[in-house]
């Protein structure tokens, strides 16, 4: 058994789990899961977005532990550059670490209104206009990305820690019916089919437990 461990909270609701799974995954890192109940105090306020700092995804590798997400990405480029987490060009790695810092501390509109929720789907979703700014946000950052490095990843042919911070995104956008132009649209299918983002969701669905506040009818 892997002595490396990554902790992570609800494979259904968690964004930022989500997020350190999958650059663990992109870095071919061999590490087991701990997963913290949803019941827990603590986990719950994270998850609602009412913690002043998320402690979780947290990952302990050789004896070194590190939390927050940008943190985690930062260390394992640093352990494995290999895989490729970061551009290697620095004009592409500069303009990676800037969108996906914007994605880190910003777009707080979005993460309220559209909370994760993969086992959901609300057609029809009423989007108000501050979350739909930032919608309008991340098409403009994909758009540029996309045209400026070719696709069909944000920063070309292979997916970096960009990919894994907009991730969710995608996963909001289905769960609740966001209309997109073709470009977002092919991105969002991109992302959705990776295998590591099957294999994400389908744990997803089959969770038993649920936050009752963040299933309330919208």
């Amino acid at each position: 058994m892997s002595d490396t461990v990554l902790t992570i909270s609800s494979k259904n609701y968690s964004s930022w789990s989500l997020r350190g799974w999958l650059l663990c995954r992109m870095a071919g890192l061999d590490f087991r899961e701990q997963i913290l109940s949803s019941e827990d105090p603590d986990t719950r306020r994270e998850l609602l977005l009412l913690s002043p700092s998320f402690l979780v995804p947290r990952l302990v590798h050789n004896q070194i532990t590190v939390w927050d997400t940008l943190a985690i990405a930062e260390y394992l480029n640093e352990v494995f550059p290999q895989a490729g987490l970061l551009p290697k060009d620095l004009a592409m790695r500069t303009h990676c670490r800037a969108i996906s810092g914007e994605m880190h501390s910003g777009f707080s509109n979005l993460r309220s209104a559209l909370p994760m929720n993969l086992k959901a789907h609300y057609q029809g979703f009423k989007i108000w206009a501050a979350a739909q700014a930032d919608i309008d946000r991340i098409g403009t950052v994909w758009h540029e990305c996309l045209g400026q490095y070719g696709g069909p990843y944000l920063f070309g042919e292979t997916p970096t820690l960009a990919d894994a911070m907009y991730a969710p995104v995608a996963t909001r956008f289905q769960t609740y019916d966001v209309k997109l132009d073709r470009t977002c649209g092919d991105y969002c299918e991109t992302i959705l089919a990776l295998p590591d983002m099957i294999e994400w969701i389908e744990a997803a669905k089959a969770e038993p437990t649920a936050v009752e506040e963040l299933e309330a009818e919208f």
